[in-house]
């Protein structure tokens, strides 16, 4: 009988670890916060979005507004199209920033908000005009790397 108990033990052990492994996956995942908040959709476009992903957090001053909620290519201005959920209880006017941003050298990608001075605010199904687009480090270190030759043979 004795034997029984512990590998019922075990078993429970092992299942609560199991359990709280998919407890924190859904945490870090992002899955975790309450969805019943109501969003407003407006759409940026990109030249370049980097390693930006489905579901990436919209921050302004550091504070999470939205979500990116669809990400598609424009084959005709060949940009990237990203569609952004954002709290209904943040309004920012029409002439808002949004540039993709990392936080940290390796971190995660987001969309961060610069608001501006307009009076009017974006409303559902509206277009952000001003972006910018992530800084892909492979593409400045080989700028780099060429100004640095191409001034190496000015010289001469």
């Amino acid at each position: 009988m004795e034997r029984k108990t512990y590998d019922l033990w075990v078993g429970l052990f092992v299942i609560a670890g199991f359990l709280a492994l998919l407890f924190l996956g859904f945490q870090v995942g992002g899955y975790s916060e309450e969805r019943s908040t109501k969003t407003y959709n407006v759409e940026a476009r990109f030249e370049n979005i980097g390693g930006l992903k489905m579901k990436a957090p919209v921050k302004s001053a550091g504070v999470l507004v939205g979500r990116v909620n669809d990400i598609h290519f424009d084959n005709k201005k060949f940009q990237a199209v990203v569609t952004l959920a954002l709290d209904t209880r943040y309004q920012f006017p029409k002439d808002t920033t949004a540039s993709i941003l990392t936080s940290g050298l390796l971190g995660e990608v987001f969309i961060g908000f610069d608001a501006g001075g307009d009076e009017k605010n974006l409303v559902q199904g509206d277009n952000i005009k001003l972006t910018q687009s992530a800084v892909v480090l492979e593409r400045l270190i080989s700028q780099f790397m060429f100004g640095k030759a191409a001034e190496g043979t000015d010289k001469k």
